[in-house]
């Protein structure tokens, strides 16, 4: 079943969070809330999402994957194409 997860990071390495960003596009929707925290979509559990967004990354960066929930509020979300996408799936 898809989900809608939120994804929040903190990358030391310009680098390791470019790459990061790449594999956050892998999934199979998604949308930067702002430059640490993106929504995604996807089929596996937030360990897996984990280990796989985790692989490059140093034992000094952070990730942190939760289940979308029922309310959300925002603004200023990277503009109303975002914001719509936001919407639909949150």
């Amino acid at each position: 079943m898809m989900t809608t997860y939120i994804v929040t990071f903190e990358v030391s390495d310009a680098s390791r969070k470019g790459n990061l960003k790449e594999k956050l596009k892998q999934h199979n929707g998604y949308c930067p809330i702002h430059d640490n925290c993106w929504a995604i979509i996807s089929d596996q559990t937030p360990a897996q999402i984990r280990d796989f967004l985790t692989e490059d990354l140093s034992s000094l960066d952070r990730i942190f994957i939760i289940r979308s929930g029922t309310y959300a509020a925002w603004i200023n979300a990277y503009g109303p194409k975002n914001s719509e996408w936001l919407k639909e799936r949150l």
